[in-house]
Parts: structure tokens; C-alpha cells; sequence
């Protein structure tokens, strides 16, 4: 259980911030901000529900994300360790993923393949979506980076996670653009 009765602690203002493990790490190290990008994608998660919250299909399938996405950080603030933590650490499963791909089928059942490429845009609630879509690209791209670096261990399903939620991500914009049919189309040279 998780209990925040005291916000600021100062314990980073020297610039390092802890681990769920307890080890400090620099504010700018590639874990920390690799987490953060899963975070940040999570705000602007946040900010497609205020333009869904009436909608009984998708809606909730957000929700479950922002959930997972909490998951997903706490995966990453905890890296594995040779020593026992004295706790089972929260990990992401591939369950999670498996119902992603299965939510990416439901929605895409709906849309006609694509002739061309999106732009973001349509809706405000497509726009929002592609915006949170090339956040989680980011987040994804830190935490294949840090899955790379020998010194440090990351658990596969995490980025299985974010491939399979920029993808749903992308789909999902479609859908609330009308099913596709307000998506607004990339014309090759149009401004030339």
C-alpha cells in the first residue's frame, strides 16, 4: 500500500532521486527517465479522458492503460537485483500486453485500411490521442536504450507494453475520429 502524507521530502535536491530498491540515482539518469516518459505519457492519457469520459467503449480502456502505466513505472523503478528485495516487486505481465493487442483488434475491426497516412488531428480527442502516441514512441525508444546497456536489466513485457500501446494508441485515434472517416489525410508534395 502505497501512503503519501508528506509531498516534499528535499531528499532530492542535490539532484538524485531513489529507486524503489532505495539506491539514488541522478534525476537525469536513463531509468529515471525512462519511468518519466511512462508518466508523462500517462498525463496525456489524462488529458484524452476529458474528451472521452462519455464514451462506454474507449473510455474505459484508458482507464485500464493509466492503471497499467502506474504498473509499468513502478516495473521500471525497481530493477532486478542478485540480492533478494524482501518483497515481490510489481511487474508488467503478459496478460497486459495480450489484452492490449486484443482491445487494438476491437477497435480496429471498425476501420477501413488506410490508403495513406494520418495526420494528427480530426478530433480533439484524436489529437490528443496521436500526441500521447509519440510520447509513448519516446518512452518507448528510452527504455529499449536502457534494456541495451549491460548494466542494467528491464523486464521484455515492459517494452512489448509500450509497442503494443503506441500502436493502440494510434488505432484508437482513428476510432474516435468517426471510425476513420474524420482522419485527416497526409497528401504526398500538396504544398509544393
Amino acid at each position: 500500500m502505497v501512503v503519501l502524507n508528506r509531498i516534499y521530502t528535499r531528499t532530492g535536491d542535490a539532484g538524485t532521486t531513489a529507486l524503489s530498491t532505495g539506491e539514488r540515482r541522478a534525476k537525469y539518469d536513463l531509468r529515471v527517465a525512462s519511468y518519466g516518459t511512462v508518466d508523462e505519457t500517462n498525463a496525456t492519457i489524462g488529458l484524452v479522458r476529458l474528451h472521452t469520459r462519455d464514451e462506454a467503449v474507449l473510455d474505459p480502456m484508458l482507464g485500464r492503460i493509466q492503471n497499467d502505466l502506474f504498473d509499468l513505472g513502478a516495473d521500471l523503478a525497481t530493477p532486478e537485483r542478485p540480492e533478494p528485495l524482501g518483497w515481490e516487486p510489481l511487474r508488467i505481465v503478459a496478460a497486459q500486453v495480450a489484452r492490449l493487442e486484443g482491445e487494438i483488434d476491437t477497435l480496429n475491426a471498425e476501420l477501413s485500411p488506410l490508403r495513406s497516412f494520418v495526420l494528427p488531428g480530426g478530433s480533439a480527442a484524436a489529437a490528443h490521442l496521436h500526441l500521447s502516441r509519440t510520447v509513448c514512441r519516446r518512452a518507448e525508444r528510452l527504455v529499449v536504450e536502457l534494456a541495451a546497456d549491460p548494466a542494467e536489466t528491464v523486464n521484455p513485457e515492459t517494452v512489448k507494453y509500450l509497442n503494443r500501446l503506441s500502436d493502440f494508441l494510434f488505432v484508437a485515434a482513428r476510432w474516435i475520429n468517426d471510425r476513420g472517416a474524420a482522419d485527416v489525410l497526409w497528401v504526398p508534395g500538396q504544398n509544393r
